[in-house]
């Protein structure tokens, strides 16, 4: 199956990239997705993604098609072939 993964503000500043597209296997979790995206683009680790490479760090999540957020509880599930993450930061200063 494949993903779109998009980058948005702190992860797009520390990747260099705006999106990739990742080819995975059926089945595969969030979970995973952001423990490949942090050892494809290893300067993630401790920016936005923990030093444990499979969770991230309090402000940045994941977005399921522009619909929904990826809550803590949910990094096990997984996405379906076609899916767009969005890679986002979910802090606002004022």
């Amino acid at each position: 199956m494949q993903v779109l993964v998009e980058f948005m503000g702190v992860a797009r500043v520390v990747s260099g990239i705006k999106q990739v597209t990742l080819t995975l296997e059926e089945g595969t979790t969030f979970r995973q997705i952001v423990r490949l995206l942090g050892q494809k683009y290893p300067r993630l680790i401790g920016e936005v993604i923990q030093p444990d490479g499979e969770t991230f760090q309090a402000s940045n999540m994941l977005n399921l098609n522009g619909r929904r957020m990826i809550q803590p509880a949910q990094m096990d599930d997984a996405p379906h072939d076609g899916d767009r993450l969005i890679l986002m930061s979910i802090l606002a200063g004022g």
